[in-house]
């Protein structure tokens, strides 16, 4: 293994955990959230904990995250003795996103109460150049920087295939839902993603965070499609979700899309994710993905 290994890591996001999964270190994770995809042959300690919401419908969701937003209430809990306990070298964390994830802030709370001298590393990319960075960044800290720059550098050419693959077609104008009750436009990275498989994001937050709207702001955006993206949900729920989207687009092609696989974890996944999207938007230019990634719902 090439320069200085850090041979304790703790990931507390989901994205990063996919990072250090793909840069082959996951033999040296040793805490993780209990959202995250660990890899075969890692048994890390789930050090994050947080409300299970798989039996809320998205407008109980949404009532739980801004209830909680209201009162100050964390949506996870960092059990921070067990961080002591593992005695990491590297912990990852992020600022993006509180409801997607622990602060840093509480990170550095914790650590400053526990004495723990770790070093830690704050991820929060916003578009899709900065993924890629981040995967950069999480190779340097963790004393694999030539990993990452195959990884990186593997990304770079993937999209470039995908880029000559719809150069010169018609790019339909495309509205990604990223929740539906109430309705939200995607941001952050999305838009990126729908750009580089050759498409024209409408009614979007490029770079910056998505906030909710109203379906007639999708409406008079006019996309040619819709793709139901919600964030956390696979397929399955996503495609239940985009059912209940038809009726505000009665013509217009809607496909459910694996959102958590694919989309909205900001992770080397999304280059996946732009192929899948270049399958949708640019079927005749492309393969399709694997089943159970993207469906059709209307």
């Amino acid at each position: 293994m090439e320069g200085r290994l850090t041979l304790r890591i703790v990931s507390l996001l989901p994205a990063a955990t996919d990072i250090v999964s793909a840069l082959g270190l996951g033999a040296h994770l040793v805490g993780v959230t209990f959202e995250c995809t660990v890899p075969p042959g890692s048994d890390p300690m789930v050090i994050v904990g947080g409300r299970d919401t798989r039996d809320l419908t998205p407008a109980e969701i949404d009532s739980y995250v801004r209830s909680a937003a209201a009162t100050g209430t964390d949506l996870y809990t960092l059990h921070a003795d067990a961080l002591a306990d593992l005695s990491p070298d590297l912990i990852l964390t992020q600022d993006l996103c509180r409801v997607c994830a622990l602060p840093a802030g509480r990170v550095s709370d914790a650590l400053d109460h526990l004495g723990c001298r770790a070093d830690v590393l704050t991820l929060d990319p916003h578009t899709l150049p900065q993924i890629l960075d981040a995967i950069t960044a999480v190779g340097a800290a963790a004393g694999a920087p030539a990993a990452a720059a195959a990884l990186v550098a593997s990304a770079h050419a993937r999209l470039s295939t995908i880029a000559a693959a719809v150069a010169g077609r018609p790019r339909p104008r495309v509205a990604v839902i990223e929740w539906t009750d109430p309705p939200f436009g995607a941001g952050h990275w999305i838009p990126d993603l729908i750009t580089a498989a050759g498409g024209i994001p409408v009614a979007a937050h490029p770079g910056t965070r998505s906030t909710p709207t109203t379906w007639s702001t999708f409406e008079s955006a006019s996309p040619d499609v819709v793709i139901v993206s919600p964030c956390g949900y696979h397929l399955s729920g996503a495609t239940d979700q985009a059912r209940t989207v038809v009726p505000h687009f009665p013509t217009t092609p809607i496909w459910a899309i694996d959102a958590d696989t694919l989309i909205v974890r900001p992770g080397p996944a999304v280059i996946d994710g732009v192929e899948a999207l270049a399958a949708i938007l640019h079927p005749n230019a492309v393969p399709h993905p694997p089943t159970n990634r993207i469906a059709r719902v209307n």
